[in-house]
C-alpha cells in the first residue's frame, strides 16, 4: 500500500495485481462476443428493413449490448493503460453485462426454441433442403445459402451470447480474486 499525507488526512492506495494472460484472453473473447452480437443483430435489422419487416426487439438490443460491451471494454484497457483498473469497478460493471447478456439468451431462445420456432424452420426448410450447383440452378443456390447463412447467424447469436456470460461470470470470480490479492 502507497501512503500519501494530504494535510492531516492519509490517502491509502492499494494496488492490484491483475493476471495478464487471463485479463488478455478475457478482453479478446469479450471483444469478439460483443462485436459478433453487435454485428448479427446489425444485419439482422437490415435485412428486417429491406423486406419491410417489423424488427423483433432482440436485434436493436443486442445492437446496443454489442455497442455497450465493446465502450466497457475500451473503458477498461484504458484503465489497465493507467495502472487504475479497480476490481470494484469490473465488478459492477460486469454484473451489469451479465443481467443484459442473460435477457439476451432468453430473448434469442424464445425467437429461435419458442413459438414461430426458427430452428425447426430452418432443418425442415433449409438444412434439409439442400442446393448445388450453377447456370439455371444459381438463383436457388444463391438464395439457399443466405438462408443458411441466415439460420447459422441465429445459432451463432445464440452461442455467444452464452460465451458472454459465461466469461462475464468469470471476470466476476477473477476481480473477487483480484481484490482479495490471490494472484500476487
Amino acid at each position: 500500500m502507497a501512503r500519501t499525507v494530504i494535510g492531516e488526512a492519509v490517502v491509502v492506495r492499494e494496488k492490484y495485481y491483475w493476471p495478464d494472460a487471463q485479463l488478455n484472453v478475457w478482453t479478446i473473447v469479450m471483444l469478439a462476443t460483443a462485436g459478433t452480437i453487435l454485428g448479427i443483430s446489425a444485419q439482422f435489422m437490415m435485412i428486417q428493413n429491406t423486406m419491410r419487416l417489423g424488427t423483433p426487439w432482440i436485434f436493436p438490443y443486442g445492437v446496443s449490448v454489442g455497442a455497450v460491451a465493446i465502450i466497457f471494454i475500451l473503458i477498461m484497457l484504458i484503465l489497465i493503460a493507467q495502472r487504475r483498473l479497480l476490481p470494484g469497478v469490473m465488478l459492477l460493471f460486469s454484473f451489469i453485462l451479465l443481467v443484459l447478456f442473460v435477457t439476451g439468451i432468453i430473448g434469442t431462445a424464445m425467437q429461435l426454441f419458442g413459438g414461430p420456432n426458427i430452428n425447426n424452420q430452418c432443418n425442415t426448410y433449409v438444412f434439409n433442403m439442400r442446393f448445388t450447383g450453377a447456370g439455371e440452378n444459381s438463383r436457388n443456390t444463391l438464395a439457399w445459402l443466405q438462408q443458411q447463412n441466415i439460420c447459422q447467424c441465429w445459432q451463432a447469436m445464440f452461442a455467444f451470447w452464452i460465451i458472454g456470460t459465461v466469461f462475464l461470470v468469470w471476470m466476476m470470480v477473477m476481480a473477487s480474486q483480484v481484490n482479495q490479492n490471490q494472484y500476487e
